[in-house]
């Protein structure tokens, strides 16, 4: 499988938080989510990444080969979409696409007023008088008009109602049919990731906790809900983390049909990946 993006070991150090040793790959034809609570490293690793903060240590390739913030790949076959726009507020929907097309070789401004129109963006609308949805989805219109590989994607869909995040998410979808296309995206509305993520990279306090299939976690992961009597019989093995409530517990394991098997009258229920987040981040973990 081809490696459209490769992250290793990524460190950056600040006073009062490290990235540290962000390691994980994004094949091509994937969606890669990107998760985790606020002030987790989600929006900072893709900055290093793209080489807009200074990386203490670590690599990162873009097919193979390492990406450096002077490469022409960097511009013309990544596309980036941050939580905020970059335009002069005064410019227009429209100006902003004449900047591009200046800018970008592959530039397609057919698509970008496709684009437009499906995003029901008027050309003649000022950036500072679009909402924070519309900033968005001229970000993406943006992005996606200069057809790039990958796509970076920080919180792509927030601010956005429920019919138009289906729609983006239709799109991201067709975007990576191929082998030849990839997306990173980074995401606090799980349900989303849920739908269309093949990967899921899940950062807390600045480290990997772990970056696997989508389908492992939703279809092998399981919470066992238990009391006191079982839980203590546990072996810690079978345990990923855990958590009290009143008098029962929620025990998050990696193979649910195993811990079902072998504890036959426990509950043990699917879990989401939202689920799965807050048992890690709020749970108590083995040692």
């Amino acid at each position: 499988m081809k490696m459209m993006l490769e992250v290793q070991e990524l460190t950056r150090s600040y006073d009062k938080f490290t990235l540290d040793h962000v390691t994980f790959s994004v094949p091509g034809g994937t969606i890669m989510g990107l998760i985790g609570e606020n002030g987790a490293g989600k929006s900072t690793t893709i900055r290093a990444i793209l080489g807009l903060i200074h990386r203490d240590a670590g690599e990162v390739r873009f097919c193979g080969e390492p990406l450096t913030t002077d490469s022409k790949t960097l511009k013309e076959d990544i596309g980036v979409v941050f939580d905020n726009i970059a335009f002069y507020p005064e410019l227009t929907v429209e100006m902003a696409g004449n900047i591009c097309r200046k800018s970008y070789a592959r530039w397609d401004d057919t698509y970008y007023q496709e684009l437009l129109q499906q995003f029901a963006l008027e050309p003649k609308k000022k950036i500072k008088d679009l909402s924070r949805g519309m900033k968005m989805k001229l970000s993406i219109a943006i992005a996606f008009a200069h057809h790039p590989k990958l796509l970076l994607l920080d919180e792509p869909t927030g601010g956005l109602d429920p019919v138009v995040r289906d729609d983006l998410l239709e799109l991201f979808l067709d975007f990576v049919q191929d082998e030849e296309h990839a997306i990173l995206l980074s995401s606090h509305i799980t349900s989303d990731l849920e739908k269309v993520a093949d990967y899921v990279t899940f950062l807390h306090e600045g480290k990997v906790l772990f970056s696997k299939s989508k389908d492992e976690l939703i279809y092998q992961y399981g919470i066992l809900r238990c009391g006191k009597e079982l839980f203590e019989t546990l072996e810690p093995s079978e345990i990923l983390a855990w958590r009290k409530k009143d008098y029962a517990y929620d025990v998050l394991v990696a193979d649910r049909a195993a811990v079902q098997r072998k504890y036959r009258d426990a509950v043990v229920d699917a879990a989401t990946v939202d689920e799965i987040m807050v048992l890690y981040v709020k749970g108590e973990r083995v040692s």
